[in-house]
């Protein structure tokens, strides 16, 4: 993987590109909820993962748009064939026209689009929106996190409150500590969507299960980060995106001092 230029990531580049992001993303959501709660073609691809018309239709609006103004950038999206090139791309498109498929063709509200770019590896701009709700979550790398304009925070402390955990169920209850009666956040459908509420402080901490992709993660990656929040492997590790294999194992996103003692747990408890 090719280290990014600085000058490519910083100033006045990464400030047009947020420009377009946001934009972009703003357009794609509008397509979307117009389309959304009406009749719609859709099918099954791989085992078991749903696409319909309308993730295709986000896609290549996306693609039109980010392509034509960013035409060296790489591209890797869900609804994409993939294409090789991106892995010597110093700036990479990641997208997920419409995160959260399922929530969509059921008529929830809890789906969203979701962009990131990353530079080399590293996420450097996302943005997260969830068009029924107009939640906007934006993050430029060395910027902050905003929420519909407003800067935003992950929850200080590092005590666990499982009513604002959100995740599966037996990954969450490996952190001990539940009682018969507790709780979890209600399902997100989004995971995107999921994470990123722990860069508002709604959530304490999110997990994911051990079946995302980087289109799920790269801008939510940013948002969290910027909000003062992390967002690793059960261990630690931080991820690393625009790979051959864009395949995650186990994660974990919260503020800080929460995360780092969700990691301790993990690394003395570790999940055979």
């Amino acid at each position: 993987m090719p280290d990014a230029d600085p000058g490519i990531i910083e100033g006045d580049g990464l400030a047009r590109d947020a420009a377009l992001l946001e934009d972009v993303v703003r357009e794609a959501g509008a397509l979307a909820l117009r389309l959304f709660r009406t009749e719609l073609k859709s099918w099954i691809k791989g085992k078991s993962s749903p696409v319909s018309e309308a993730d295709i239709a986000v896609n290549d609006l996306v693609e039109s748009r980010l392509r034509a103004a960013t035409p060296d950038y790489g591209w890797l999206s869900e609804e994409s064939a993939d294409d090789p090139s991106r892995l010597g791309k110093p700036l990479t498109w990641i997208v997920d026209p419409i995160d959260g498929t399922r929530a969509y063709l059921a008529g929830n509200d809890d789906w969203s689009v979701s962009i990131g770019l990353v530079a080399g590896d590293t996420p450097v701009l996302g943005a997260v929106f969830a068009p029924v709700t107009d939640e906007f979550f934006f993050a430029t790398r060395g910027k902050g996190t905003r929420l519909n304009g407003v800067p935003a925070a992950a929850s200080a402390g590092s005590g666990i409150d499982f009513p604002k955990i959100a995740g599966p169920k037996p990954l969450v209850e490996r952190l001990g500590g539940m009682r018969e009666g507790d709780s979890l956040y209600p399902r997100i459908g989004s995971l995107a969507l999921r994470l990123v509420r722990v860069a508002e402080g709604r959530l304490d901490a999110a997990f994911a299960g051990g079946n995302s992709r980087d289109w799920d993660l790269a801008a939510a990656d940013v948002i969290v980060h910027e909000a003062g929040g992390e967002m690793t492997t059960l261990a630690g590790e931080r991820l690393v995106y625009n790979q051959t294999d864009v395949r995650h194992g186990l994660l974990v996103a919260a503020g800080r001092a929460r995360h780092a003692h969700i990691v301790k747990h993990f690394r003395d408890n570790p999940i055979l």
